[in-house]
């Protein structure tokens, strides 16, 4: 994997992914999400695609899945992240509780890099979930 990232003016860079696509990237949040956020953006879709992948393969039937992540930083600089806590939001039809917490464990535990890189590097992190009936 690699990426690039050119320097656009003033606190703007774009940054292109090996893959070639393009994200803007702006301390100032004029033209793009600053660094960090995009880093929880990250966290939030790699443990998204673990999480509905196992519950497909559970054949339960998820109409959304959203990841909400709520981060702590540091006082001081560097402002690491110190917490981070996801909590999904899986809503479905029938769902099982028990597919629904195993597919967060595994995501948490095993399967998701960005948190378990994030996790060995010191941020405590806290996984939660809450299930919401779908209509039929």
């Amino acid at each position: 994997m690699h990426a690039t990232v050119q320097w656009d003016g003033d606190d703007r860079f774009k940054a292109t992914t090996g893959s070639g696509f393009d994200v803007m990237i702006d301390r100032d949040l004029k033209d793009g999400p600053r660094p960090m956020e995009l880093l929880l953006a990250s966290l939030g879709s790699c443990s998204s695609v673990d999480v509905m992948a196992i519950l497909r393969k559970s054949r339960q039937d998820v109409v959304s899945c959203v990841a909400e992540i709520a981060a702590e930083r540091a006082d001081a600089v560097p402002a690491v992240f110190t917490e981070i806590h996801v909590k999904f939001v899986v809503s479905g039809r029938n769902l099982k509780e028990a597919h629904v917490r195993r597919a967060v464990q595994l995501s948490a535990e095993q399967y998701c890099s960005v948190s378990l890189m994030l996790e060995k590097g010191g941020v405590k992190m806290s996984h939660s979930y809450e299930i919401v009936e779908a209509d039929a």
